[in-house]
């Protein structure tokens, strides 16, 4: 992303979520405030171009994926979490809507994205319930080091939610971040990563690709891929002891009504929970 501005990515995941309200009743992943902090105008292209056939697998699993994230907090909650910390949080909407009492929401993300959305926030009114804000650069700054500073408690038992992130970082600075999440006593995450284009079966390449040229183009191209086998072995290697990876056909399966026997669709975009 380019310094001075807000992520795209962010914006386009926004809009997604804004869609799914509209186009889909919400029925995967309700969200009140998706619309208002995005803006008329925004939602209105978002519906758009929510239109055309082919964007309504993706926009179902940005919907999936928020609502999976979700689950597992509240179950982590009922298990005495009390810090909630939301990576690369763009116009996220939970502490807006944190049914948790006591439970406390920070929300990290690159300083010009977080500014856009403190914005946003101002401009819409949304200040009922806002989050700790923690500016830091993945790349260039300690997460540690900005959470502890902005009153994050080492020992308090944590969950982090880390959505539309891990692609557009180095590898080195994803497994970074995990181990310092796996070092936290009783601390669990939820991400999302993708599988590399040659898992891709050779008819839905093609469109992987164009995916991932469209966001280079934007500025924030894909740089780290995992393939499932190994990102579970390195995460035990990290030290969590419990794992869950839903793909394409898990996720269809528990979201989209897809029956229980139905065959595996083969590579595409993963959630997974790793917990301590």
């Amino acid at each position: 992303m380019r310094a001075s501005e807000p992520s795209r990515t962010a914006l386009g995941a926004a809009a997604y979520r804004a869609a799914h309200q509209n186009v889909d009743g919400g029925a995967i992943f309700f969200d009140p405030y998706a619309r208002r902090i995005l803006g008329e105008e925004a939602s209105a292209e978002a519906d758009l171009k929510a239109r055309d056939p082919s964007t309504r697998s993706f926009r179902l699993f940005m919907a999936a994926r928020s609502r999976y994230a979700e689950d597992c907090l509240a179950l982590s909650v009922a298990r005495d979490v009390r810090q909630a910390v939301i990576l690369g949080a763009g116009l996220d909407t939970f502490a807006l809507r944190n049914p948790h009492a006591g439970l406390k929401v920070f929300e990290v993300d690159h300083p010009a994205t977080q500014s856009w959305k403190q914005t946003r926030l101002n401009e819409t009114e949304l200040t009922h319930a806002p989050p700790t804000f923690v500016p830091v650069d993945f790349e260039q700054e300690d997460l540690k080091e900005c959470l502890v500073a902005s009153g994050f408690k080492l020992e308090t038992p944590s969950f982090f939610i880390w959505l539309g992130i891990v692609p557009y970082l180095k590898e080195a600075s994803v497994f970074s971040l995990l181990r310092f999440v796996a070092g936290l006593p009783s601390a669990s995450v939820v991400f999302d990563y993708s599988e590399p284009l040659e898992n891709y079966s050779p008819e839905r390449r093609a469109r992987a690709a164009e995916m991932g040229s469209r966001t280079a183009a934007a500025g924030e191209p894909w740089l780290t891929h995992f393939d499932p086998k190994e990102i579970s072995e390195r995460l035990l290697s990290l030290g969590f002891v419990s794992l869950e990876d839903l793909g394409p056909t898990e996720m269809a399966k528990r979201f989209f009504g897809l029956p229980r026997d139905a065959p595996d669709r083969g590579a595409g975009p993963h959630v997974i929970w790793a917990g301590r």
